[in-house]
């Protein structure tokens, strides 16, 4: 199944289930609970985030060829930030370049987001994917200048601005993705190819990641992991192909669909 959350007109948030023929029919009950889908068409007046996230972990450095692009070695470990809810955008709506902690080093990197469906703690990876309630795409949205020169020696302020986690279009079951690491995954700016891969590059698979994440840890119902980018990013271009006002992004990942976003400078009050 294909989920998506929407606004309908009269201003209500709702859950669909795409169709074939990109209608929708309305969900009744909790996706992360028991819910249900109807006949009723769904009254599809803006696409939103897939889900409200509880937590978003999100991992560095996790495909081969992006560490070799980044000079960086392979980590014994997954390399963990967090990024805010604040960070969260809608399919369609702008990622915003900040001005007033200005940056002109902003950066896409189109990722496979994994969606936790039930509490877990201490999951083997045998076990992981029976946690994950689905998948869809996000797009880490950096400003290098603040992760790398100004951060302090921290991720987290290059990472954090408003509008710097796009996910969506949609949320696909597991049963529509036996396995999350052999899909393809590209990204587009402004109609030109810049990351083409695959997920079968990650360093630590979705089940390793899912496994570690929740050791001595509880991951909650609703917990968006990033599993990390493949190379290809603005920053290692030559010259870098950092984001621009009027740019348009795109992540597309094979049996998800296409999460597009335009690109605009904050506008300050």
């Amino acid at each position: 199944m294909k989920i998506i959350q929407y606004l309908d007109r009269r201003g209500q948030i709702h859950y669909g289930a795409l169709q074939e023929n990109d209608s929708a029919l309305r969900i009744e009950g909790d996706v992360f609970g028991t819910f249900n889908q109807t006949a009723e068409p769904a009254d599809l007046h803006k696409l939103l985030v897939p889900i409200i996230p509880t937590a978003i972990l999100a991992i560095g450095l996790n495909y081969r060829k992006h560490a070799q692009e980044s000079g960086a070695a392979i980590p014994d470990y997954p390399i963990l930030f967090f990024k805010g809810p604040n960070t969260l955008q809608n399919p369609g709506d702008p990622i915003r370049l900040p001005a007033y902690l200005p940056s002109d080093q902003v950066d896409y990197e189109g990722e496979l987001a994994v969606v936790i469906g039930k509490a877990c703690k201490n999951v083997s990876p045998s076990e992981a994917l029976k946690y994950v309630i689905g998948y869809t795409c996000a797009n880490d949205v950096s400003a290098r200048d603040w992760q790398k020169q100004k951060g302090g020696g921290q991720w987290c302020r290059g990472k954090t601005f408003d509008t710097f986690a796009p996910l969506g279009p949609c949320l696909v079951t597991p049963d529509e993705i036996p396995n999350p690491n052999r899909l393809s995954l590209r990204t587009t700016v402004s109609g030109q190819v810049m990351q083409d891969w695959n997920t079968g590059d990650m360093i630590f698979d979705v089940p390793a990641l899912v496994s570690f994440l929740s050791g001595s840890t509880t991951l909650l119902p609703g917990t968006v992991i990033l599993t990390g980018t493949p190379h290809g990013v603005g920053m290692a271009q030559n010259p870098p192909r950092w984001l621009k006002d009027g740019d348009e992004v795109t992540v597309e990942i094979e049996r998800i669909g296409a999460l597009s976003n335009p690109v605009e400078r904050e506008k300050l009050v």
